[in-house]
């Protein structure tokens, strides 16, 4: 049976998961979420509850970034390889990056646009970055570090045919759109659980409390009077987010070439009940529901399924750890004993006398010799296979230690070509020097013109900020609101009152004000129940 920790990390949180394989079964042995202040101590702490110390470890990259290119399927492994490389170099020139502070991994499918290409999906991350995150790891047997979007499809059971979109929403938000059973597209939205939880821990001044607070929150459908429950007071932190992530994933998967037959939601955001409805509202051609790892059936009842599916980051890089998935997007590079094949990984323990040989060829052969009894051959031919993987261990160690001097003589050259650019840019800095100063009355007179250009275009704004406003507000009212009074109390601000027979009438109302700018700095009260109507007041700012 084999066994890895999956490890999801962001910032302040940690799912992790302990899986096990044992031909075609599949067990969680040990999960959880944990809160942090310093992640060292948490990981510490997570690999003694679950016994880890040993076992391999699988963790997400932290911030890796996606790019797409096409290349005519005819060309060869080789010139595939030096034209995706080229891309990316090229991409590099043009934002003013260096290539060479990327680690890289792609993978290939075929082209739907163009049935001649393939297309790459292209994953980059900062080296810095991840030799920060193999830092945080240094201690413990870290075999796989894996894009989580690429990851997540280890926890479906694919339907022949079936296009599916696995919508992950945890620090920020990424969809994985699969087609045909393949990965076809990954698409990163900048909106995720982190401005939930950071507004409800203003408030609460716990991340582990908002957490639980978003658990405990439901999403209703029904009367507004339904509503008024202590778990929801924190509707109007969650509502203008969620409607934001809904509302770009819509438009993610309409732009798609292919129709997407399911919708998954997973992640941080997903422990919200109801959410999959709410998703279902918006999208309609595709059914939506949470993701459920394809094994859960097969696990223990005894256990709520929420619980597991609140871990499927971890689940989901526990099982890439243990070779599902994509195996080349492994940014983890293998060190000199890892390549080595286990019957070479020797443990040599005894006396000078008595050589006991562990997990290896003699050990599989149960040989056991002592050095005071004549070598037969077989001991003999092994004495020669030491010797020679010896030789070939010193040979490596001297290759190694030339290639340093080469790259010493290297860094002196550029050293040297570096302090003459830094002489000529001394230079340049002096011309520009007289420049700015030949320069500094036409600024000056610049600034003073466009202050008053300014000014005139502030009045000329507010003079009609007021009729706007009315117009824009009219288009973003749902139909069964009323606006009861629109008050300019000082300057910019707005005072509206409103009321609906439905809360979530009203929570729409403000959710569009605050996300088609509308007002600035939107904030409204929590809604009174008057009869059969809600009442509530909004204040903001003219834009």
């Amino acid at each position: 049976m084999s066994s890895c920790l999956g490890l999801y990390i962001e910032t302040n949180l940690i799912k992790y998961a302990k899986v096990n394989k044992d031909h075609n079964i599949t067990k969680v042995e040990a999960f959880g979420v944990k809160f942090y202040d310093k992640l060292g101590d948490a990981i510490k702490q997570i690999v003694e509850e679950t016994y880890s110390f040993k076992i391999p470890i699988s963790v997400n990259l932290s911030n890796e970034a996606y790019n797409y290119y096409y290349m005519f399927s005819l060309l060869n492994k080789k010139d595939m390889g030096r034209a995706i490389q080229t891309e990316f170099e090229s991409y590099c020139f043009d934002k003013g990056i260096n290539d060479k502070s990327f680690e890289t991994r792609y993978a290939l499918v075929n082209s739907i646009e163009d049935k001649e290409k393939i297309k790459v999906i292209f994953v980059s991350e900062n080296k810095a970055e991840l030799t920060t995150r193999l830092q945080d790891l240094n201690e413990y047997k870290v075999s796989t570090i894996s894009p989580l979007p690429l990851a997540l499809p280890n926890l479906v059971n694919f339907v022949p045919k079936q296009n599916i979109a696995i919508v992950n929403i945890e620090e920020n938000t990424t969809i994985t759109t699969i087609i045909d059973e393949k990965i076809y597209q990954i698409d990163q939205i900048e909106e995720g659980s982190k401005e939930i939880l950071r507004q409800i821990n203003v408030k609460e001044n716990s991340f582990s409390k908002a957490y639980e607070i978003c658990k405990n929150t439901t999403i209703y459908t029904m009367d507004a009077k339904d509503l008024q429950t202590e778990e929801n007071l924190y509707l109007e932190d969650i509502m203008p987010t969620l409607y934001k992530i809904v509302t770009k994933v819509k438009s993610t998967l309409e732009n798609n070439m292919n129709k997407i037959d399911k919708v998954y939601i997973t992640g941080t955001l997903s422990v919200i009940n109801n959410i999959d409805l709410y998703f279902q509202e918006y999208i309609t051609e595709s059914k939506c529901e949470i993701l459920k790892p394809f094994f859960i059936d097969e696990i223990s009842t005894s256990i709520n399924i929420k619980d597991y599916i609140e871990v499927n980051s971890a689940i989901a890089l526990g099982l890439q750890g243990l070779g599902e998935g994509l195996k080349n997007m492994n940014f983890k590079k293998p060190s000199f004993t890892d390549q080595l094949p286990d019957w070479l990984k020797l443990e040599v323990g005894g006396s000078g006398k008595n050589l006991k040989k562990k997990n290896s060829v003699l050990g599989k052969l149960n040989i056991h010799f002592d050095l005071n009894e004549k070598l037969d051959k077989i001991e003999i031919g092994m004495i020669r296979f030491a010797a020679g993987l010896l030789a070939i261990i010193i040979l490596y160690g001297a290759f190694s230690m030339f290639l340093n001097r080469e790259y010493d003589k290297k860094e002196a050259e550029i050293a040297e070509g570096t302090k003459q650019a830094d002489g000529q840019i001394a230079l340049v800095s002096a011309d520009i020097t007289k420049v700015n100063t030949i320069t500094n009355d036409y600024t000056k007179a610049r600034q003073s013109l466009e202050e008053i250009s300014e000014k005139l275009t502030e009045q000329s704004r507010y003079k009609d900020a007021i009729p706007l406003l009315l117009q824009r507000i009219m288009y973003a009212i749902p139909v069964d609101a009323q606006i009861t009074s629109i008050e300019n109390t000082t300057g910019r601000k707005i005072v509206i009152q409103a009321q609906s027979e439905k809360y979530e009438k009203l929570a729409f109302f403000v959710a569009n004000l605050k996300v088609n700018d509308v007002l600035l700095n939107a904030v409204s009260t929590a809604g009174t129940m008057e009869g059969n109507l809600v009442k509530t007041t909004i204040e903001g700012e003219l834009p």
